[in-house]
């Protein structure tokens, strides 16, 4: 399809999207960035344009918001507002994370919700799209105040969800400790014992290397696309963003893998350690993050490193690059610099880090793109093996679970080479993914009639 005729019939898509959600950013990005890709391919298969999918597929299948009101340790009533976006269920029970930060919107959510519809679609596992979360923030909350916000909006969200309906899981804000406060809530008020969230404690339903998985994933990922190449990790060097759960199990991997990670961030900078972040730093640095809730300047104290103050790694030199913080923390002159400084592989673990103008650079210079929806799919990935294993009374090894996801990560490089392959050679896995995880729920969509 010629490039003017594309961008009118994406332009005009996009006119109708825009009016029907005023104000919401982060998804109209997320929606045009699927739509560029799979608007080709739906007029070469006129059963989608027929069937309505994309106008179809880009409407919730229900949106619920509520109102959350907890007490504070001072015995003062707090009110938060809960979401959560079921988006599509064509394949499987809608799944997908909660998030509490204050920046959660609908926006934000829908966003989210959208891109995890191609996601799971991709991981093979019979699991639909769905995101929810609250404007609460746990940053200085005690653990009783995060506990009395849980059980309030678990006692709505309760309504909604199911082992067979809805399985929320954890994202920004929520871990072991927020699962394991919804989940004995839920369980208190129906009574009974389902793999209704995943993301759990391993003595009460959860599954092996799912903390790991996503940052697990995403290195798992680049791995594959290195293999494109005839490379690996050993020798390279790594600048990774973010030091929460993601970025922690990637830096862990790639280490474990023979790459040496040189940076990690939070939200005020972050700290350069030209020496790598070896096994006994690493500890460290998930001791400061998960128990004692500090900053990543601590390190550099400690380490004696550089930390850069209200900065991004993307100008350190690097051969990977790995943006595990969040939405839209990498622009286009990060990516002009990071091309520049000879990076040769972007894997995305956080959900669409990389801003629209930057993921041009990076297939303009056509550089090794893994973006989030394939390459950080290794955390919902385990979220389904979870399920199963629920499902099943069962709790698999570590190994199994590894072997699981490593496996599913091959399938989804797969899949992105499968449908993104250029005639050139070129890989784009921007087109590979959408146009991959699109055809599986399409396909479902058409078959289940009108739904």
């Amino acid at each position: 399809m010629q490039k003017e005729v594309l961008d009118q019939k994406v332009n005009e898509f996009m006119a109708k999207v825009i009016a029907k959600n005023p104000a919401e950013p982060e998804f109209h990005q997320a929606v045009k960035e699927v739509v560029e890709s799979i608007i080709p391919y739906i007029e070469e298969h006129p059963k989608y344009k027929d069937g309505k999918i994309l106008d179809r597929i880009v409407e919730p299948e229900r949106v619920i918001l509520f109102r959350v009101p907890w007490l504070n340790d001072k015995g003062e009533f707090m009110v938060n507002r809960g979401f959560r976006i079921e988006m599509n269920s064509a394949i499987g029970p809608y799944k997908g994370g909660l998030r509490l930060h204050p920046t959660v919107n609908l926006g934000i959510l829908k966003f989210l919700a959208f891109e995890q519809i191609f996601k799971n679609s991709l991981t093979t596992l019979p699991m639909g799209g769905g995101k929810g979360g609250s404007d609460f923030d746990p940053k200085g909350k005690s653990d009783n105040e995060v506990m009395k916000f849980c059980q309030s909006f678990m006692t709505e969200l309760q309504r909604h969800i199911g082992p067979d309906t809805d399985v929320p899981a954890g994202d920004i804000g929520v871990g072991g400790r927020e699962i394991g406060f919804m989940f004995g809530q839920y369980k208190r008020l129906r009574n009974e014992f389902t793999g209704v969230l995943t993301g759990k404690g391993l003595e009460w339903g959860g599954s092996l290397i799912r903390p790991e998985a996503t940052g697990y994933g995403a290195t798992y990922f680049a791995q594959e696309m290195l293999k494109t190449r005839n490379l690996d990790y050993k020798g390279k060097t790594v600048v990774i963003s973010g030091s929460g759960n993601v970025s922690q199990y990637a830096c862990e991997k790639v280490t474990q893998l023979g790459g040496k990670v040189v940076t990690m961030s939070d939200s005020n900078g972050f700290i350069h350690d030209p020496a790598g972040i070896d096994k006994e730093k690493l500890a460290y640095i998930m001791w400061l993050k998960n128990d004692k809730r500090g900053r990543i300047q601590e390190y550099a104290a400690k380490y004696g490193v550089e930390y850069h103050e209200g900065k991004t790694p993307w100008g350190i030199k690097c051969d990977i690059a790995m943006p595990c913080a969040t939405q839209n923390e990498l622009n286009e002159n990060d990516a002009k610099v990071l091309v520049a400084n000879g990076c040769i592989c972007v894997s995305e673990g956080a959900n669409m880090p990389s801003t629209p103008e930057a993921v041009e650079v990076f297939i303009e210079k056509k550089i090794l793109y893994g973006l989030g929806k394939a390459a950080n799919a290794g955390g919902v990935a385990t979220s389904g093996l979870e399920m199963s294993q629920n499902s099943m009374r069962l709790s698999w090894s570590r190994e199994e679970v590894d072997a699981k996801l490593n496996g599913i990560m091959k399938a989804i490089h797969t899949t992105c080479v499968k449908y993104g392959t250029e005639p050139d050679g070129f890989i784009n896995y921007v087109k590979g993914a959408n146009i991959g995880g699109f055809v599986k729920i399409a396909d479902s969509m058409l078959a289940q009639g009108h739904v």
